[in-house]
């Protein structure tokens, strides 16, 4: 086996902060520019641009992909308590303040045409409210479920010893071919839930794009991505379907189709450079704010525009809106988020420090521990 290409710190991948904030930007103004006016959230829209931006939603692939990639990485040399205690540490602290920022603004200036209760507020603080029977306090949430639940594998797959590189074939066909069978034969609610299976190809690309970066695109690796992007491509379709359904609007399969194919190859070259065209207090910037930006676009940037109204041209208040929030974002991604994950590891270390020690933690390439 090829040795593990040796990554410092300052070698980061930082092509990937790039990639996340580009892709949190696509999806807010999918969200701006189209989805809102058409569910009904407000009336404004950017009607010049609705043939692009109604395809932004890809950009939530683009997350899982790159998603799969770091997961990889930072389970590698990893107990399961380490590899979950940094994993809550990263996104619970800011999801929590997000969705409360949310709930807060939403409930004092949503009304008439979003609302929101303290009742679902304290079952989104289980990112799961759905359990709860309360909707997600914010549309773009979804993701963040999915995102939980493939941790949730990661961590049973470590803890009995089954998240290695050696065994990616055997995790990424097995989870393939349960993902096909449910979504062309059954189309099982639960299953979709639970194993995610109407995105897992975009999970997989991510860790054969790890096993690619540790082993070079070996013969088995390349059939691997192959097989995923295959799987991909085809829960593409589906959810190209689905938005034509949900939204009443046409979409052209072979602009879904090309996006993916775009995804993965941007994707695949961001990690194979490595290295970032931006200074590094930018590109870690980058990074860090589109988390926050992700959590706290949607509805609060509705509640903008329900209330601002016609006073500028729509691109102007999309802007200034976009804007603003990359501005609350830097500020919690600056003073928020390392003491929020800090005080959460040292927290839930002594909580658990008999079976789950976590030592210095390990450097990420990608940007998240």
């Amino acid at each position: 086996m090829t040795q593990v290409p040796h990554v410092t710190s300052a070698e980061r991948i930082g092509v990937l902060d790039e990639l996340r904030f580009l892709a949190a930007l696509a999806v807010a103004l999918f969200h701006f520019g189209f989805r809102g006016k058409t569910l009904g959230f407000t009336e404004m829209n950017l009607p010049d641009w609705i043939s692009v931006l109604k395809y932004g939603y890809l950009g939530v692939q683009m997350f899982f992909v790159i998603s799969g990639f770091v997961i990889a990485y930072s389970a590698e040399g990893r107990t399961p308590g380490q590899f979950a205690i940094a994993r809550f540490a990263r996104i619970y602290p800011m999801f929590v303040l997000c969705m409360t920022l949310t709930f807060l603004i939403v409930a004092i200036y949503g009304a008439p045409q979003i609302d929101a209760t303290v009742t679902q507020w304290a079952a989104n603080l289980l990112l799961q409210p759905g359990l709860l029977g309360q909707e997600i306090m914010d549309g773009s949430y979804w993701s963040i479920s999915y995102e939980v639940v493939f941790y949730g594998w990661v961590f049973v797959l470590i803890k009995l010893g089954g998240f290695k590189p050696r065994l990616y074939p055997a995790i990424v066909v097995g989870w393939l071919l349960v993902s096909i069978i449910d979504r062309a034969f059954f189309a099982n609610p639960l299953m979709r839930h639970l194993a995610l299976t109407d995105e897992s190809g975009f999970f997989c690309i991510g860790l054969v794009f790890y096993a690619a970066f540790r082993e070079g695109y070996t013969l088995r690796n390349f059939v691997l991505l192959v097989l995923s992007a295959a799987v991909a491509l085809y829960q593409s379709l589906e959810m190209t379907q689905w938005n034509r359904e949900n939204y009443g609007v046409d979409y052209s399969d072979l602009v879904a189709v090309s996006s993916c194919l775009a995804i993965v190859a941007i994707v695949a070259l961001a990690i194979k450079r490595q290295r970032s065209l931006l200074p590094g207090g930018m590109m870690l910037a980058l990074g860090g704010i589109s988390y926050p930006f992700y959590l706290l676009h949607q509805h609060i940037g509705y509640v903008i525009f329900n209330k601002v109204g016609a006073t500028a041209s729509p691109e102007t208040v999309v802007t200034m809106t976009v804007l603003l929030l990359i501005c609350i974002s830097y500020l919690l991604w600056r003073f928020f988020d390392e003491p929020s994950r800090r005080l959460t590891r040292s927290v839930l270390t002594r909580l658990f420090e008999n079976g789950f020690y976590l030592p210095r933690p390990k450097k990420d390439i990608s940007g998240a521990e």
